[in-house]
C-alpha cells in the first residue's frame, strides 16, 4: 500500500501520537422538526431522527473504534446507542457533558419568529459579531469553542494514537473543524452547514491537526429529511 503523504510544505500529525476523531451530529430531534431552539434542553429523536440513526448504523457496521463518547443529551445518546450495536466489539457509550450543544439560554423552546420579536437586540448583535455574541443567558460560539476544545483535548490525550467515535451536536462539530484547521474565520462559522447524522473526521495532535472529511451524509441519500440548521445559526433549527 502506497504511503499517503501531505502536500509539499505541510506537516501532517504523527498518527502514532495523534487521535483520529469521527464526529457525528445527532439525528433529527423533535424540536428540530418543530423549528424550536433547544441548546441544552433534553429532547428526544423524532421518528425521522430514528431512521437517520438506523441508516448511520448500517453504514458503520463492523467499524472498529478504540472508544465511543457522546454528549449526555438524549438526542445524541440515542443516536450513539443505535450505532454501537453494529460496531465491532459493541463498545460502551461513555457520556461526556463537555460535548453538549451551545447553551442558548432564554432562547430554548422558541422559534425564530418568536426570537425576532422577543430578542431583536440579540439578533442585531449576532449579525454584527457571530463569534463573541452570547445567547441571552447562555453561551457564545467563543464560549463553546473553549469548552468543547478542552473536552476534545482530554479525549485526545486519553486516546493518543487511537480512533474515537463522538456523538454530539452541530456547534460542536464546528469546534472540531476549527481545532483541525487551527481556527475558522469568525464569519465562516455559519457557512459550515452540518446535517443530522453526518460524519466529520479530524486528526488532532496537541498543537495542530488535519481535516480528513466534513459533513459526510451519503447514508441519508434515500431519506427525505436531513436537517442542516441548528442552534448555532441565526435561523430556525
Amino acid at each position: 500500500m502506497t504511503e499517503r503523504r501531505p502536500p509539499t510544505g505541510l506537516t501532517a500529525p504523527d498518527r502514532r501520537s495523534a487521535t483520529e476523531f469521527w464526529v457525528v451530529r445527532h439525528g433529527e430531534s423533535t424540536w428540530n422538526a418543530s423549528g424550536r431552539y433547544q441548546g441544552q434542553t433534553d429532547v428526544p429523536l423524532s421518528p425521522v431522527g430514528v431512521l437517520q440513526a438506523a441508516a448511520l448504523a448500517e453504514r458503520l457496521t463492523g467499524q472498529r473504534f478504540d472508544a465511543v463518547y457522546s454528549s449526555d443529551l438524549a438526542r445524541a445518546f440515542q443516536t450513539a446507542e443505535a450505532v454501537v450495536e453494529r460496531l465491532q466489539g459493541q463498545p460502551p457509550v461513555q457520556p461526556d457533558p463537555g460535548l453538549r450543544e451551545i447553551d442558548v439560554g432564554a432562547l430554548a423552546g422558541l422559534g425564530l419568529r418568536e426570537i425576532e420579536v422577543q430578542h431583536a437586540d440579540y439578533l442585531t448583535a449576532l449579525r454584527a459579531d457571530p463569534w463573541a455574541t452570547r445567547r441571552p443567558g447562555g453561551e457564545s460560539m467563543e464560549d463553546l469553542f473553549a469548552r468543547c476544545g478542552e473536552a476534545f483535548e482530554q479525549l485526545r490525550a486519553r486516546h493518543a494514537g487511537g480512533r474515537v467515535l463522538v456523538f454530539t451536536h452541530g456547534g460542536v462539530v464546528r469546534v472540531a473543524v476549527g481545532l483541525a484547521l487551527g481556527g475558522v474565520p469568525h464569519n465562516a462559522w455559519a457557512r459550515l452547514s452540518v446535517t443530522n447524522t453526518s460524519i466529520t473526521r479530524v486528526l488532532l495532535a496537541g498543537s495542530h491537526g488535519t481535516l480528513l472529511g466534513f459533513n459526510d451524509d451519503a447514508h441519508l441519500e434515500d431519506l427525505l429529511e436531513a436537517t442542516e440548521a441548528d442552534d448555532v445559526l441565526g435561523q430556525a433549527p
